[in-house]
């Protein structure tokens, strides 16, 4: 026995989304005929008489290849919002759909009491990605990797192996935080080089391209045996800071002379003086540092420290109270790559940062209050590298280099 196509209780907003929906989906010669009969008229979910008629009647054939669509889209999520929905497949409507589902009971399992978080029945799930084809695809792997890092990294890598072996023409793997990305050289004996060893990892799970955002050293490029896209942060963190602050009064701070280039591409981005800290580390404690002299005229102005990352920010925040004591009027910091690990927040809270600026390339703990933190979204840059990948364009073109 033929479905009947059932309403849910909706608002009118919402029901005139989703007509407006129907309305976008329906072939060109569909729609001159309801415009000629009149839009305000029209009314797509009236349940025909005859059952028969639901099987042959256009827009109840696209209502459901809607809802098919929606569900193919998001089965890959472990849970579902309508602001993720949203994002995943490029619609605006997420909020509605997911109340006919729930009012459905189609196998759509509420998380809260306020209707936010759904999650679909795994067996349900699965189903519906049973019905996924990558095959001669162009995949991208996107993750990050927070702590625990090694179970980011090994769902990461049975992703790659689950679609080479699923016939994926291309596979990019995605890592806006590159993992262990610091133990880049031995600092002594019998000590591991973990980042040429994910790279292998990587290869070795079948990816053909790496993507990864502001990279603790630039060699790590050569130990992926493949195209390797090295993307920037600084763009996304320079355009904020140049219209929040006045570049005329900052002065661009190294941490250390490890960081001097990215600090001369600031300077070169923002027109602004060069500093620099002296620093030297304990080799006997691992993420502690001694400040040591301010190389360069800070007194007065606005210093902006640059860094890839804040770990336990041990190393900014004496590089903050140094700057302080010499003069500046006013100390903020920019870093790409959120860690916040150990005693991070704390120090931050009681240092003398004004601001601290960071991407999202780490997702930032719930249990982590930190009132001077801004968190801008690296998603767009990621989305324009994709894009330039996906259609064979240049990715450096979105850094001012050669297309």
């Amino acid at each position: 026995m033929a479905e009947r196509f059932t309403v849910p209780q909706i608002s009118d907003e919402e029901r005139e989304a989703q007509k407006r929906a129907i309305f976008e989906m329906l072939r060109p010669k569909r729609q001159q005929q309801i415009l000629a009969r009149g839009y305000e008229t029209w009314d797509p979910f009236i349940t025909p008489k005859d059952p028969v008629d639901i099987r042959t009647d256009a827009t109840q054939r696209t209502a459901d290849q809607l809802i098919k669509e929606f569900l193919r889209g998001t089965s890959g999520l472990d849970r579902l919002c309508a602001s993720l929905c949203d994002a995943v497949t490029a619609r605006s409507d997420s909020r509605t759909l997911l109340n006919r589902l729930e009012q459905a009971n189609m196998f759509l399992m509420r998380l809260d009491e306020n209707r936010q978080w759904f999650r679909y029945h795994p067996l349900f799930a699965e189903f519906l990605r049973a019905g996924h084809s990558v095959r001669g695809a162009d995949a991208f792997v996107i993750q990050s990797h927070p702590a625990p890092v090694n179970e980011w990294l090994m769902e990461q890598l049975i992703m790659v192996d689950a679609l080479k072996r699923a016939s994926a023409k291309r596979i990019t793997v995605v890592s806006p935080f590159y993992p262990y990305g610091r133990q880049d050289k031995k600092h002594a004996g019998r000590e591991p080089i973990s980042a040429r060893l994910v790279a292998d990892l990587y290869k070795t799970a079948g990816a053909d391209r790496l993507m990864s955002v502001d990279l603790h050293a630039a060699q790590i490029q050569g130990f992926f045996d493949g195209p390797v896209d090295h993307l920037w942060g600084l763009p996304v963190l320079a355009d904020y800071v140049a219209d929040k602050y006045d570049a005329s009064e900052m002065c661009i701070v190294s941490p250390d002379a490890g960081r001097v280039r990215l600090a001369d591409m600031w300077t070169d981005r923002l027109g602004c003086p060069l500093a620099i800290i002296h620093k030297r580390r304990d080799p006997n404690k691992a993420n502690e540092v001694a400040v040591g002299e301010v190389v360069g005229d800070v007194k007065g102005r606005v210093c902006l420290l640059v860094d890839d990352m804040i770990d336990t920010a041990g190393t900014i925040c004496q590089a903050a109270a140094a700057l302080r004591d010499h003069g500046a009027s006013a100390v903020i910091a920019a870093a790409t790559h959120p860690i916040l690990s150990g005693p991070a927040a704390q120090r931050l809270n009681a240092s003398a940062f004004e601001e601290v600026i960071v991407t999202n390339t780490l997702p930032i703990r719930d249990d982590l209050v930190i009132p001077k933190l801004t968190v801008l979204s690296i998603a767009p840059l990621l989305a324009k590298a994709i894009q330039e990948v996906f259609v064979d364009g240049s990715v450096t073109s979105l850094f001012g280099g050669v297309e």
